[in-house]
């Protein structure tokens, strides 16, 4: 049987590609993660469940980001170069940071945090209840279609 990809024959691999396993050769492999050679046990790995299912924490940065972050900085008496060599980060990045044009994405912000002993993110409970579908005034074509049967 050939590469599901390109057709090649030879050592097929299975692979996950682009969320379909696929069985492909070995150039094809690299375009995906490899699992394992063909035939042998595959143990598909778990995926951890999707954000936005009910009654299901996530995690925000506080509103309120910029000022904290500027305002610790300053108070250790640290400069932007200074903050962002500390933090492995450029300048730059900190400036926006501290300016508020740029969110700290999930990883800084767990650094910011233990470099400054603050509290960036939180979590928060998302609840979602059951949609009431409302019936407006007037017909819809749906409604025509259901008063022909």
């Amino acid at each position: 049987m050939g590469c599901d990809m390109c057709g090649r024959h030879g050592d097929m691999y299975n692979a996950i590609i682009e969320d379909v396993e696929l069985s492909v050769c070995e150039s094809c492999a690299k375009f995906g993660k490899v699992m394992g050679r063909k035939n042998s046990e595959y143990i598909p790995e778990r995926r951890p469940a999707m954000p936005g299912h009910p009654d299901e924490s996530i995690e925000l940065i506080v509103d309120n980001y910029a000022q904290l972050i500027k305002g610790k900085r300053e108070a250790m008496g640290l400069t932007q170069k200074e903050f962002a060599q500390k933090l492995n980060e450029k300048e730059s990045t900190i400036h926006k940071i501290e300016t508020g044009g740029l969110e700290p994405p999930m990883a800084l912000a767990r650094k910011l945090e233990k470099l400054l002993k603050v509290k960036l993110i939180e979590e928060h409970q998302e609840v979602r209840g059951k949609t009431e579908k409302r019936k407006e005034e007037g017909l819809t074509l749906g409604d025509f279609i259901s008063l022909k049967k």
